[in-house]
């Protein structure tokens, strides 16, 4: 059995500082969805005596070896931490729930007794897609256009690298597309009440798509159709308040007539109502008492006196 040179070890050194894994040539793009999972394929069979080294990103970070099909995984768990697994036969890598942040270059160097090859695979990874929200102008109508068009806005959020488009059935009506940066996005279009068309709003990026049709006879109705489905509103509120005002009128014309039939009686007897008791008054008239005291002049000097009763 063969074993790898010491100069081939220094070489294998020196590759890895400068970062070059040989021919250029040797690429394979990746494309995934953030969230799933993705292996790496050597394309070999591991032997007894082979020593295989995948490294990641420009700054060349070890992260996994393969020697006489020993696995060492170096410091990976820092970057990736349990997403990587390596198949000991082949050395194929494969990297679970994958994240956007791992998106990047992933070289592969096999050095053997057969000789030396390099594997490269850039891999992108695409955040997961919102699904698009159709929503209607509410402008257009409040302020007072009756116009034969109804506008749309199709919109998502925080987004990167995709994109947006509306669809009159198969035909592409518009279209917008934004880089890798995490912004909101919107597109208008504007329809005809009540038409049978089928529209559709699609956010896509290259390798999944989300869709959103679009109802028109459900979204859009005629202004003329919004106003008068106002006034009936209003018109409801309003005759509510009216009812209400009209008996709160009744009931105090009702206590006021009451009071004051109560008050022509000779002997009042008033009820006062709150929120916490009820307060009768009796009043008496004025009368004579038996006993009279004679004035100085002779004329009688009659004493009244006025009884006032609380409950």
């Amino acid at each position: 059995m063969k074993m790898i040179s010491t100069t081939t070890l220094f070489s294998l050194g020196l590759l890895i500082l400068t970062g070059d894994t040989g021919d250029k040539d040797v690429m394979k793009s990746v494309s995934v969805t953030e969230g799933d999972s993705v292996s790496l394929n050597s394309d070999v069979k591991v032997q007894s005596d082979d020593l295989m080294i995948w490294i990641f990103g420009p700054e060349n970070i070890r992260i996994a070896k393969i020697n006489k099909k020993v696995i060492n995984m170096f410091d990976s768990n820092v970057k990736f931490g349990d997403r990587l697994q390596v198949d000991s036969q082949t050395g194929s890598l494969t990297i679970r729930n994958i994240r956007t942040e791992h998106s990047g270059l992933y070289k592969l160097s096999i050095f053997s007794t057969r000789g030396t090859s390099y594997k490269n695979f850039n891999v992108t990874v695409y955040a997961r897609l919102p699904v698009p929200v159709i929503t209607r102008d509410s402008s257009q109508c409040s302020s007072g256009s009756s116009g034969q068009n109804c506008s749309l806005l199709c919109s998502v959020v925080n987004v990167s690298a995709v994109t947006l488009s509306w669809y009159k059935g198969n035909s592409l009506l518009s279209s917008i597309s934004v880089s890798d940066l995490s912004i909101s996005l919107s597109l208008p279009l504007e329809v005809e009440y009540q038409e049978n068309n089928i529209y559709s709003c699609v956010i896509n990026n290259p390798i999944t798509n989300q869709t959103t049709h679009l109802d028109v006879t459900q979204l859009c109705q005629p202004c003329e159709e919004w106003f008068l489905l106002n006034k009936v509103l209003a018109a409801s509120v309003s005759a509510v308040a009216l009812v209400v005002a009209l008996v709160s009128v009744m009931y105090f014309l009702y206590r006021k007539s009451r009071r004051a039939a109560q008050k022509r009686n000779g002997n009042t007897v008033e009820t006062v109502q709150t929120e916490d008791e009820e307060v009768q008054y009796a009043e008496t008239g004025y009368f004579r008492q038996n006993d009279q005291k004679k004035k100085a002049n002779g004329t009688d000097d009659t004493v009244y006196s006025r009884i006032v009763m609380r409950h």
